[in-house]
């Protein structure tokens, strides 16, 4: 189970890593399972993750007080609601895929708003 949990971690560091240069994916819930991961395979890639300059301090107030830095918060607000209008304007989809795709980004939104700032 330990290598199952270094590879997932790593893959998800990986996924992490691109969506921090690309605004379609998320990069601090990829990070947030990718320490968990490392939790259960490598110590010493946990400690690399949880210290490192750019993202350790947002997975250490999730993982001390489950806190999201209110910048993260804003920027998932702005990524998705530039992606909703790109779906909305540019592919056009029937009423039915935008309703249902307004409302899953709705209760994203909602959690990610209910959780406290860091």
């Amino acid at each position: 189970m330990r290598y199952l949990y270094l590879l997932l971690g790593i893959t998800f560091v990986v996924l992490g890593f691109v969506g921090a240069f690309l605004p379609v994916l998320p990069t601090t819930p990829f990070l947030i399972l990718a320490a968990a991961c490392f939790a259960r395979s490598s110590p010493r890639l946990e400690s690399w993750l949880l210290s490192h300059p750019r993202f350790g301090p947002a997975l250490m107030a999730w993982r001390e007080n489950r806190a999201i830095p209110l910048k993260a918060k804003l920027l998932a607000l702005g990524g998705m609601s530039i992606s909703f209008l790109w779906l909305w304007i540019g592919i056009g989809p029937g009423p039915l895929p935008l309703a249902i795709t307004g409302a899953l980004m709705l209760v994203g939104l909602a959690y990610v708003f209910s959780k406290p700032s860091a």
